[in-house]
């Protein structure tokens, strides 16, 4: 793998841990260490006009990557696209898609050799 390419998988993968860090040190918070009712964690989504400005953009991004996941998945021949995605749903899509993007800079590297 190139130098480049290492460097964006780094980059990635120091995003991708960032937002694992930051995303479920708050869901924690939210929910006392223990898991939550979720019913009142989906309304609170929806308290202000910020919230639900954030989590429809976030919503949005979400499903628009799931669809670039699928397509470049399927395009290279990256494996198991499906746990990104499901992850992205359940962890957080903040921490699913750069680690989507190494898979997708590790097999483009392969397929150049």
């Amino acid at each position: 793998m190139s130098s480049t390419r290492n460097l964006l998988c780094i980059f990635y993968g120091l995003v991708a841990l960032t937002a694992l860090v930051m995303t479920w040190s708050q869901n924690l918070q939210y929910s006392g260490g223990a898991l939550g009712p979720p019913m009142q964690y989906l309304l609170d989504l929806k308290a202000t006009p910020a919230a639900r400005s954030f989590t429809v953009d976030i919503g949005l991004f979400l499903l628009a990557g799931a669809a670039l996941m699928v397509v470049e998945a399927r395009k290279l021949g990256v494996r198991f696209v499906w746990l990104y995605v499901l992850f992205g749903f359940v962890i957080a899509i903040s921490v699913t898609f750069p680690l989507f993007l190494i898979a997708r800079e590790r097999r483009l590297a392969k397929l150049e050799t």
